[in-house]
């Protein structure tokens, strides 16, 4: 698996663009930051293009998550845009961690059923031809084993995920700020001579 930018690297990278004033810019290359990371596995939904509106899309088969398809306005002022971006980015984690967590649940899942069956003489397949399972105690083991293998993992995600959405709540009320103050300023009048 290719190495990835650590997660606590892409908080502070968005936290400093969400706190930032005009002259923070994003690298010129959108594609050159993921290069090192797993193939992205979104789903190719994609709205009409004359909407003027955010859309969430199917659930990812990867992460269970819904992408969201953001809406860019032809006058998007530049705090807009770097709302957008931060929310993007969100996303982008999100879906990365959620994948890659779902893969590694599913992998870890099938080697303890497998392991199980095994200390019981039992085949993956019934005679019958179906997939054999195991009760619900027993997967109760390899819950709470996964779960506490994973505490740290999930708590690093928490933490992270709080300061993302602060970051994007900070930047919505500047944005609304924004707005609102260009509504009151009074438009100035264009004088031809």
């Amino acid at each position: 698996m290719a190495a990835r930018r650590p997660a606590r690297s892409l908080v502070v990278t968005a936290l400093c663009r969400a706190f930032s004033g005009r002259g923070c810019q994003l690298a010129p290359e959108r594609g050159a930051e993921r290069r090192d990371a797993a193939p992205s596995r979104v789903s190719r939904f994609c709205p009409p293009r004359k909407s003027h509106h955010d859309w969430i899309g199917p659930p990812d088969k990867y992460s269970n998550l819904r992408p969201i398809h953001f809406y860019i306005p032809e006058n998007e002022s530049p705090l807009e845009q770097k709302l957008r971006e931060l929310r993007q980015e969100t996303q982008e984690w999100n879906q990365q961690f959620w994948a890659d967590q779902n893969l590694t649940f599913h992998k870890e899942k099938e080697e303890f059923v497998r392991s199980r069956l095994k200390a019981k003489g039992l085949d993956l397949r019934a005679a019958s031809g179906q997939k054999a399972t195991l009760n619900a105690e027993e997967m109760a083991d390899f819950y709470k084993e996964f779960l506490s293998k994973n505490f740290q993992k999930h708590m690093y995600y928490n933490r992270d995920w709080y300061k993302r959405n602060f970051a994007i709540t900070f930047f919505m009320g500047k944005v609304a700020l924004e707005r609102i103050w260009n509504k009151l300023r009074p438009k100035q009048k264009t004088t031809s001579s």
